[in-house]
């Protein structure tokens, strides 16, 4: 929940529940402003203030993350869950050097200390495929390049050998080889280190190569879910068909499509449909909020285009 003028709060996520199990990776897909990361900071309960957890539950394991204790949660952050933030350069510290925040993080989670972390510390950086790990374990984030920065990152998120990864749009600023580099590394991590995975992105074409499963979101809500090929091959709602065409092609004379219009602010959005106004095929049941329903097996969307009418 985000706070309104005057006084009054809005839902900047709202009904969104999925699992992911062990081992997949699970992509969380949609424009800027759908509720991508809150979505992420929500599970490691890192919302910013004046945004709060309102309700539902986060489950690891079993447990119900919603109720434990600040020094607990502490405990999960890192050494059950990594987290791989969207900008290295705000997620590391500039005042110290690389290889000393990977050792703060294996000592506060009791895991190695002096020269054993120093060690560890410069093997992360090296099993990330960063060159001359252990010089590069001295330097200071400001003196690496955005991909190393981001290598770095990944090696922080998986110092303690968390059992699930939250990458927050891992690729985001980096040139198109750098992206593609960072994408194996992160496939690779994932079988080495047999991780969980969710992968925040915008970008269809990552999802499909890196993901078993996708959840596409707008508006705070799930629009669909479903495996990745399902929902690629066949799109159910809309706003994935929008999006899908949006991509481009790479077909000479074929262009692109934009979506017109924009993705409602928390506080404008619409009663019923958030992705209404921009929709070519809205009717007149979109003025109501739409159920998830089952499209296939594997397959579900929330479009009143498949619930059966009364």
């Amino acid at each position: 929940m985000f706070a309104r003028p005057h006084g009054a709060e809005a839902a900047a996520v709202d009904d969104v529940s999925f699992s992911v199990s062990r081992g997949e990776t699970l992509g969380l897909v949609g424009e800027s402003g759908s509720g991508k990361s809150v979505t992420a900071l929500s599970i490691v309960r890192l919302v910013a203030p004046p945004g709060r957890i309102a309700g539902g539950h986060i489950l690891l394991d079993g447990i119900d993350l919603t109720g434990l204790d600040e020094a607990s949660m502490r405990q999960v952050r890192g050494r059950r869950i990594g987290f791989v933030f969207q900008e290295p350069m705000t997620a590391l510290d500039p005042v110290y050097t690389v290889g000393a925040q990977i050792e703060e993080t294996l000592k506060v989670h009791g895991l190695a200390t002096g020269r054993a972390a120093a060690a560890r510390a410069v093997e992360l950086l090296g099993a990330v495929r960063i060159p001359e790990a252990s010089r590069r374990a001295r330097e200071y984030p400001h003196q690496l390049s955005g991909g190393l920065r981001q290598r770095a990152m990944i090696a922080l998120a998986l110092a303690a050998e968390p059992s699930l990864l939250i990458a927050d749009e891992p690729t985001t600023a980096l040139d198109v080889t750098v992206q593609a580099e960072i994408l194996d590394l992160l496939r690779d991590m994932r079988r080495e280190f047999r991780l969980s995975m969710l992968l925040i992105t915008h970008d269809l074409g990552i999802v499909a190569e890196m993901a078993d499963r996708v959840v596409v979101m707008y508006g705070g809500r799930i629009a669909e879910e479903g495996l990745v090929r399902a929902v690629l091959d066949a799109p159910a709602h809309p706003y994935t068909r929008a999006l899908l065409a949006s991509v481009p092609s790479g077909q000479p004379g074929v262009r692109p499509l934009a979506i017109a219009g924009q993705v409602p602010s928390i506080a404008d959005r619409p009663a019923g449909c958030a992705f209404a106004p921009r929709c070519p095929d809205r009717f007149a049941p979109c003025g109501d909020l739409p159920p998830l329903v089952p499209v296939s097996d594997t397959h579900r969307a929330s479009c009143f285009l498949h619930v059966p009418p009364r």
